[in-house]
């Protein structure tokens, strides 16, 4: 079953130029461009993936998350790096091993409120069925 997707558009130029320019004087493209960078990183579904596992576990080495993500340490330590990179991730050393977690509570709240959105469209969407 294949669904169009419809635009809505207005009938008349309408733009209200005071609203315009009031938002476009607060967007800082700086933000936006580190913001779109995070939202980069966690498109990828590995990367995601290891976010949430480190939601849920609150800290993993390395090799937990390599066997979580079914893949081998030196891409889960490449996926880590590039968290870590962004701001996502922090690591501690305990000796030899490294352990990694989320940057903070923002980041945790960002996984957490994207799986409860998509869980909410799937219920929506078995409803509509």
């Amino acid at each position: 079953m294949s669904s169009k997707i419809k635009t809505v558009q207005c009938q008349d130029e309408c733009a209200d130029e005071l609203k315009v320019n009031e938002v476009k004087d607060q967007i800082d493209e700086t933000m936006t461009t580190g913001v779109a960078k995070i939202y980069r990183a966690l498109s990828d579904p590995t990367r995601l993936k290891i976010a949430q596992a480190l939601n849920i576990a609150e800290e993993l080495c390395v090799h937990d998350v390599a066997t979580i993500t079914e893949s081998t340490v030196a891409t889960a330590s490449h996926h880590l790096r590039l968290l870590r990179d962004l701001g996502l991730a922090k690591f501690r050393k305990e000796g030899k091993l490294v352990f990694y977690s989320l940057d903070d509570d923002h980041v945790k709240q960002l996984i957490d409120i994207a799986f409860t959105h998509q869980r909410e469209v799937k219920h929506r969407e078995k409803q509509t069925r």
